[in-house]
């Protein structure tokens, strides 16, 4: 079992709940001394502690996703914060078997344990600040929360595929496409905000590094992936009272449809505005055959 320091709060007090996961499932927020064992049933168990509060949840029955569709919902874990109380007993932590073995899968963004289960299957927990508001705005303790985030997969992971040009000659923009297994990572309700209304939609939470916001990594924006497509596109205009949010690197991260992992992009900034790398830029951003995604 492998162990990070993460940080402190609280995110579900049932004992037992299939959540309606929208990606790598949400376990808690801003834990700490967190620890992986898998065991040979196809459970997960996750310690960590809350503050001074040893916690302990059994996890199962997901793995993948499955592609968009609005006859079912998405893959989630049936999870429980009472590590086995809800299935079993109440001390079935205590003789958890983890049998799982050392990490081999691919490399993950936001990083904090994985491991490979006997049946050659991974199980990886992550954790990043999704929650950070737009425009480089300092966030709250709530917004800033770290969320340990767990996923099981097999095969390959989704891509983010971004590309980076200019948006009228002096704002830099990026736009792209979100895919897994080769097919488009997509939802079809949201709120007028972008907030997904269903089980499929993703979004794109895009930070600026050295930018007018200050220095370091700050959140720029976060945008929906666009139904039965699974692409975007963004610029980085001023908005209100807010400057450009050009920076001098960026980078991307999406949570991974079903309980597949969430992925991370990063990319230097164009540069001073090139008109010949301007014209290959805009060929790939008309390849993506969205009319919400056009040259400009």
């Amino acid at each position: 079992m492998s162990r990070i320091l993460v940080i402190v709060a609280v995110v579900a007090t049932a004992v037992l709940c299939a959540q309606a996961a929208r990606a790598s499932q949400l376990i808690d927020r801003n834990a700490r001394d967190v620890s992986l064992a898998v065991d040979t049933k196809g459970e997960a168990l996750i310690t960590y502690r809350d503050g001074t509060q040893l916690k302990h949840v059994l996890a199962w029955g997901a793995v993948n996703a499955i592609a968009p569709t609005r006859s079912r919902a998405q893959v989630a874990f049936k999870l429980d914060y009472a590590g086995g109380w809800g299935k079993y007993h109440s001390d079935y932590w205590k003789t958890f078997h983890d049998a799982c073995r050392p990490y081999t899968g691919p490399q993950l963004a936001w990083f904090v344990t994985a491991c490979t289960a006997p049946d050659g299957s991974f199980w990886a927990l992550q954790a990043w600040q999704r929650e950070l508001p737009d425009y480089g705005v300092t966030p709250t303790s709530a917004q800033s929360a770290w969320e340990l985030r767990l996923s099981h997969w097999t095969g390959t992971l989704p891509v983010l595929d971004i590309s980076l040009g200019w948006a009228y000659r002096k704002f830099d923009k990026l736009f792209g496409t979100f895919t897994y297994g080769g097919s488009p990572v997509f939802g079809f309700r949201s709120t007028t905000s972008g907030e997904p209304l269903d089980t499929f939609g993703r979004n794109v939470y895009v930070d600026t590094f050295d930018s007018a916001y200050g220095t370091g990594w700050k959140r720029d924006n976060s945008f929906l992936t666009h139904t039965g497509l699974g692409t975007f596109c963004y610029g980085f205009y001023p908005h209100g009272a807010h400057p450009a949010g050009n920076g001098t690197k960026y980078r991307a991260t999406a949570e991974g449809p079903g309980v597949t992992p969430d992925v991370m992009w990063q990319g230097a900034a164009p540069g001073t505005f090139d008109a010949t790398a301007e014209a290959q830029v805009n060929d790939r951003l008309s390849a993506l055959d969205d009319p919400r995604c056009r040259p400009n």
